[in-house]
């Protein structure tokens, strides 16, 4: 009996100690992950509050040399000179289109969602087949027909050129439906009986359900509309309807590059998305664990 539990307690001690060997080996990996993703960004935070000149002697470096760190750069950034309006007007552009793109995209994925999940119709499987086969394609592949399209369309120059390839993604979709997939289909019923429309149940009842699901994918279609580049890029070609990205682009040039203005605006820029990280962060860890199993 003695032996018995000796053992038991050697494999208790074994066990633990291998478990505390891979919680250190993970919180490594996962230290220097987190170094790797914040060195670029302090680095440019503190290059941002260097003249242009010296980012071109020392590069992005951590090195705190306070002798010559200023406000130079978003003093120049905020006062009254064409690249700082400029700079508001990109700013301006790339807000609105990404509000605009998360709010449509949103609406038209989940109404597609909740139609492949909440209704049975023949050949309901091959639509949502189509829907993710499309996630295979290469967007690069696409571009072409889509620009020829646009062309046809009229929309090339406009915002609704920017917006409407990308209003119903299908990943947005996929997770829309993965999410909807565990919600009880008796909530449909009971709206029915209680008499409301189906488009009361999809509003109403069904929506306010998915609030963790909107809250991950809002992060996430406001990332991507907000350091969208190339497609923009195609589409608009007046220069003052360029998206941040586009416009801090055009500041390197062969005749010179404007880096106070480059690094400061990068790092003002960052904002917008942190602001909807920090609004929504509090759905988006259920919303995403929630869409990523079948309930």
């Amino acid at each position: 009996m003695a032996e018995t539990t000796s053992v038991k307690g050697e494999e208790t001690m074994g066990m633990r100690t291998k478990r505390n060997i891979l919680t250190v080996l993970a919180t490594a990996l996962f230290a220097v992950l987190s170094f790797l993703i914040i060195y670029p960004l302090f680095a440019g935070l503190i290059a941002s509050f260097r003249p242009g000149t010296e980012l071109i002697r020392r590069g992005l470096s951590i090195n705190l040399d306070f002798s010559t760190m200023t406000l130079g750069n978003y003093t120049y950034l905020f006062g009254k000179n064409v690249d700082g309006q400029r700079y508001f007007m990109w700013y301006k552009n790339s807000l609105v289109l990404m509000l605009v793109t998360v709010f449509l995209t949103l609406l038209v994925c989940y109404i597609v969602a909740y139609g492949l999940t909440m209704y049975n119709y023949p050949l309901k499987n091959f639509l949502f087949f189509l829907v993710i086969a499309t996630m295979m394609v290469p967007f690069e592949i696409l571009i072409l027909p889509l620009y020829k399209e646009m062309i046809n369309l009229k929309l090339v120059d406009t915002i609704w050129g920017v917006m409407l390839p990308g209003l119903c993604g299908a990943s947005t979709i996929f997770f829309f439906r993965q999410y909807m997939t565990g919600l009880p289909k008796d909530l449909l019923d009971a709206g029915r009986i209680d008499g409301a429309t189906e488009y009361g149940i999809c509003f109403k009842i069904m929506m306010p359900i998915t609030k963790p699901a909107f809250a991950a994918m809002a992060i996430l279609c406001a990332m991507g509309s907000w350091n969208n580049v190339l497609w923009p890029m195609l589409v608009y070609r007046s220069p003052e309807k360029f998206t941040l990205p586009i416009g801090l682009n055009t500041l390197l040039t062969p005749y010179g590059n404007n880096y106070d203005v480059l690094i400061a605006g990068s790092m003002f820029g960052i904002l917008p998305v942190f602001i909807i990280f920090l609004c929504f962060q509090r759905y988006f860890i259920e919303g995403m664990t929630a869409g990523a199993v079948k309930g």
